[in-house]
């Protein structure tokens, strides 16, 4: 757990101070310091626990912080190599803990970062327990109030980079909504709550932990107007439960944490010395912890090998070896390219459909007499594309599967780095029970499809109900993935041996996506590439 050597246990200041010409002790001096709930602006009105995941992620005055992609989180075999860098946020209720954390995901600007409310784990009330926190009776600031078995285990699978789903809590019913919210792909994890560092094994899976120190003045009229807003609670409840069950619960299990934190931040959102310090520390960590592919490695440390077993390549027939004539020609006109492209395509799902597991199905004909047959043995099957290129083998797999769902992946190159990087990915739910086609045309240094089987995995989708198929792959994808995942299928229609300095195919296919949709490409780009940059 890195900790900050020459700050560890500050105070950190740098803002201008909130005065009164009062002693701040009453309403009405307080008053002055906060905004009106009678103000201008409309209130913020919110009765569930909120968690950011999808995109954008987060929205701040100057812009959307979603500008870039996720770099892999896994080595050359496959395997979790890096954890995401968790923080947590603890103080007492109405400290600001969510505003700080905003204003360190503003200034990181980095993206795939999630804020993780402790909110989100309440557990759910009994009758009994409804009808006392109808009356303001029952304690919420206590950490039995808390899942804590619930948020360990979700946290821990989020800090590995695994997808979760974090329940939704509706604090007007006190219970969790039917539909939990999926997240996944955090480099960054901002956990914030009244107990994040009560419980010892939580506390062992932050990287940082900040204390946001507020006056209890000043969060007592921001719990009010939180509650009396948006949470519909009337004020004569929230004084009492504040009294009752807030101030002591800050003073027995809030407070005494703080000389667990690393930073203590008085004033909260407005210490932008504080903040600043605390985003330089978060960059160094991500600095550390970045992978770095070479791409010269991945593509000599199969040389000589033979093909996986893995592997399996439709049978070079007539009618297969004319069709990639035609496709293969550079002077085959758009028309005939996607026609062609498109009958192979219906041959390739066709064949990757009989590696998926079937049973024993005895029937009876029109005429009386049985007939053993095969039948699905009722298994799922969900298709997912990576963008661009995979996109235009949707319509043979629904062709060939009836009802048949299908997810979009978004995969990228850095043109910097030369390393992928995730944008994009929308899944069907409960994914993880389902045998899964993943398309994508071409593949050949393998490294998209290297990170699509990774997402995959990171979605409980185990690795031998993953069929990887392709029009045309390289000898160096096919061993990539292979080496890296070895229970994956791989089904294509050829493999060519080569792959040049730019990564592109030989003898190859030139960019297929370009050819497909009509569009150009730049001559120094591949056809991964380009297949994965629009």
């Amino acid at each position: 757990m890195s900790t900050l050597p020459s700050y560890s246990g500050a105070r950190i200041s740098g803002c201008w101070t909130l005065t009164s010409d009062s002693s701040g002790s009453g309403e009405g001096s307080l008053d002055r310091l906060l905004p009106s709930v009678t103000s201008g602006l409309s209130p913020r009105k919110r009765t569930t626990s909120q968690c950011k995941s999808e995109p954008p992620l987060l929205r701040t005055s100057k812009r959307t912080i979603y500008t870039a992609g996720r770099p892999p989180w896994y080595n050359e075999h496959g395997t979790q190599s890096k954890e995401a860098f968790v923080i947590g946020l603890c103080g007492g209720s109405a400290s600001g803990k969510t505003t700080v954390a905003r204003k360190i995901i503003e200034a990181l600007d980095v993206p795939w970062v999630v804020l993780l409310s402790m909110d989100s784990f309440y557990k759910v009330l009994s009758k009994e327990e409804q009808v006392l926190a109808a009356s303001n009776d029952y304690n919420f600031d206590h950490p039995d109030a808390f899942d804590f078995s619930l948020l360990t285990h979700t946290l821990r699978k989020l800090k590995k980079g695994k997808s979760v789903k974090i329940p939704v809590y509706d604090f007007t019913t006190h219970g969790r909504q039917k539909d939990w919210k999926t997240v996944y792909g955090a480099s960054v994890i901002i956990f914030e709550g009244i107990m994040a560092f009560t419980d010892k094994e939580l506390l062992q899976l932050l990287d940082m932990k900040i204390f946001v120190d507020t006056d209890s003045d000043i969060r007592l009229v921001r719990r009010l107007r939180r509650d009396i807003t948006e949470r519909g609670r009337e004020i004569e409840g929230v004084i009492k439960q504040y009294n009752k069950f807030v101030k002591p619960a800050f003073e027995q299990y809030i407070e005494p944490t703080m000389r667990l934190a690393d930073i203590v931040v008085p004033r909260g959102g407005c210490n932008m010395v504080a903040i600043d310090l605390i985003v330089q520390h978060v960059h160094s960590q991500l600095e550390e912890r970045k992978l770095r592919w070479d791409m010269a490695a991945l593509a000599s440390a199969h040389q000589a090998q033979p093909l996986p077993q893995t592997l399996n390549v439709l049978d070079s027939t007539p009618q297969v070896r004319g069709m990639h004539t035609i496709i293969r020609n550079k002077e085959t006109s758009r028309d005939e390219f996607i026609f062609y492209s498109k009958r192979l395509m219906r041959l390739l799902i066709e064949r990757a459909l009989s590696f998926l597991p079937s049973q024993v199905n005895l029937v009876q004909t029109p005429q009386g007499e049985d007939y053993e047959g095969r039948s699905s043995n009722g298994k799922r099957i969900t298709g997912v594309s990576i963008l661009r290129a995979g996109e235009t083998m949707e319509p043979a797999l629904r062709a060939v599967c009836k009802d048949v769902r299908i997810g979009k992946i978004l995969i990228q190159t850095n043109q910097d780095t030369g390393e992928p990087e995730l944008h994009y990915l929308r899944l069907p739910k409960d994914i993880g029970e389902d045998h899964v086609i993943l398309m994508d045309c071409t593949v050949s240094t393998g490294a998209a499809a290297m990170m699509a089987v990774r997402v995959l995995l990171d979605h409980d989708v185990q690795e031998d109900k993953i069929l990887l198929v392709s029009l045309l792959m390289a000898e160096m994808g096919v061993h990539s993935v292979a080496y890296a995942f070895p229970q994956v299928k791989i089904i294509t229609t050829a493999v060519d041996k080569k792959v040049n300095d730019l990564f592109h195919i030989i003898p190859g296919i030139g960019n297929f996506g370009d050819r497909y949709f009509g569009t150009d490409a730049p001559p120094d780009w591949s056809d991964e590439e380009m297949d994965e940059h629009s």
